[in-house]
């Protein structure tokens, strides 16, 4: 098996240093802005606009998220300031997030270690006596909020307890119930901008991928909904007649969180001379007490493997439980239990919610039984992957129509991370690609990108703009901005 290690890391990430210093410099153009003024600028969104990464937002990610780099250009041609609601140096971590301490190839397990040091409140403001994050009230550019959706930019109190608490942070104490919508309205009145970007719609479909299609509150949002608040927030995005860009939302399942897991599983099964014909068993629709759910029986060979073979997606959640398939193990269900009812999994309690949930012996290999199945929350089926595929393709038409009706720039992000899951991204001579730990452009979270690929989304929003308003706006080199940051 091999296996980086604390002392192999840090050559890997000095020859990446040194190919990127003997890079040749970037033939750049004359920056100009053609017809677009980016003298007041602001940016609507979710985590990928916030600058999340490494599964949190702090300070690090905030100053390299692509809204920050695109800022720092539109400055040599006329930008002004760009405000962002940057944790201090002080609280700098946060709302915590993970380090890599190592990487088993085998089960893509990333050995990661969570920083909680000088973290800004709980991290989670998930019950009425713990902290929220310190507020950050002065005027913002950056509007992302890490976790909004689509269909919640109308829901009133969004910015308080009982909604998200990166929203809470910037939603003034005298408005806790203003509404996502509100608030860029409220910005576009005082700011009166001249240039924005608009990326909101991933989550709409995300929190169904990443929780398997299992999780009956982490719907995919009806498309009515997504085509009716996305009129909403362009049109108070443009009211003044303001420019801009809006990205499309990718298909997830070209990411590593989706596309680690599986290939290694695969691998290191053929290494211990698991048949690709032995039982895969798993449960599929929604994971929950006294819900009814189905039993898939299946083969190892149904595991997409790294040649793209297969038609199951393992979800980088499921990297702690691989290595437990074919045992006689219930840690996964006590898991579950633990964090379904904050109990420990012990007693007629416990044992009345497995059979609830309908596992009845967990002495029977995990994974291989029926009694003991692999679960639908860790898996993404070929049923659900068409969900999400339909899904993002029918809200990218409604973005990508609702933006040539206002003659808008458009940055399909689809094509772009559909581009990086086939080729890879050459920045500037470096060969980077959608690969877990060691592809240079996604975070710790499988999910996110470093500040590489931030860079990188930056540059390619650049191209679009230039293209639509006639401008010509330098490229940053990616490669001065770091990938996954080795132990």
């Amino acid at each position: 098996m091999k296996r980086f290690t604390t002392s192999s890391l840090p050559a890997l990430a000095l020859l990446g240093l040194v190919l990127g210093g003997c890079q040749p410099e970037l033939d750049q153009p004359t920056a100009s802005a053609g017809s677009a003024d980016f003298s007041r600028y602001i940016a609507v969104g979710n985590s990928l606009t916030a600058g999340f990464s490494d599964n949190g937002l702090y300070r690090e990610g905030q100053l390299n998220s692509y809204p920050s780099i695109l800022a720092q250009q539109f400055a040599q041609v006329g930008g002004g300031p760009f405000v962002q609601p940057l944790f201090t140096e002080a609280q700098s971590k946060g709302s915590g997030y993970v380090q890599l301490l190592g990487f088993t190839p085998a089960t893509a397990t990333a050995l990661s270690s969570p920083i909680t040091g000088t973290v800004a409140g709980n991290g989670g403001r998930s019950t009425a006596t713990s902290a929220p994050y310190t507020k950050f009230l002065d005027p913002i550019n950056n509007l992302g909020v890490p976790g909004i959706r689509m269909s919640d930019i109308l829901t009133p109190g969004y910015g308080s307890l009982a909604g998200n608490p990166y929203f809470e942070r910037i939603t003034p104490d005298a408005t806790p119930l203003q509404t996502y919508l509100q608030r860029v309205q409220a910005t576009v009145a005082s700011i009166k901008p001249t240039f924005f970007t608009e990326w909101l719609g991933n989550n709409d479909v995300l929190g169904y991928a990443t929780a398997g299609g299992a999780v009956a509150s982490s719907g995919i949002t009806p498309a009515t909904t997504f085509a009716v608040n996305t009129s909403y927030v362009l049109d108070a995005l443009t009211a003044g007649g303001a420019k801009g860009v809006v990205a499309t939302i990718p298909d997830v399942t070209n990411i590593p969180f989706f596309t680690a897991v599986g290939p290694s599983f695969r691998a290191n099964l053929d290494l211990n001379k698991v048949p690709t014909a032995a039982p895969f068993v798993y449960t599929t629709g929604v994971l929950a007490p006294g819900q009814a759910n189905t039993r898939v029986s299946t083969t190892i060979a149904s595991v997409r493997d790294a040649n793209g073979t297969g038609n199951l997606l393992l979800t980088l959640t499921a990297s702690p439980y691989v290595s437990l398939y074919g045992r006689p193990s219930g840690k996964y269900w006590r898991d579950f239990y633990r964090q379904a009812t904050g109990a420990a999994p012990t007693g007629p309690a416990f044992s009345g919610f497995l059979t609830a949930i309908g596992v009845t012996d967990t002495t029977k290999g995990f994974g291989q039984a029926t009694e003991n199945p692999f679960p639908s929350t860790l898996v993404l089926d070929g049923t659900e992957q068409t969900n999400v595929t339909s899904a993002t393709n029918n809200f990218n038409a409604t973005l990508t129509a609702a933006a040539n009706t206002r003659q808008l720039a458009i940055f399909d992000s689809n094509a772009f991370f559909r581009g990086v899951a086939q080729g890879g991204y050459v920045t500037n001579g470096v060969n980077n690609t959608a690969g877990f730990i060691s592809g240079n452009l996604f975070s710790l979270d499988g999910v996110h990108p470093t500040p590489r690929g931030y860079a990188v989304i930056a540059n390619e929003m650049m191209k679009v703009i230039n293209a639509k308003y006639g401008s010509s706006l330098r490229q940053v080199d990616a490669n001065s901005y770091r990938g996954v940051l080795f132990p």
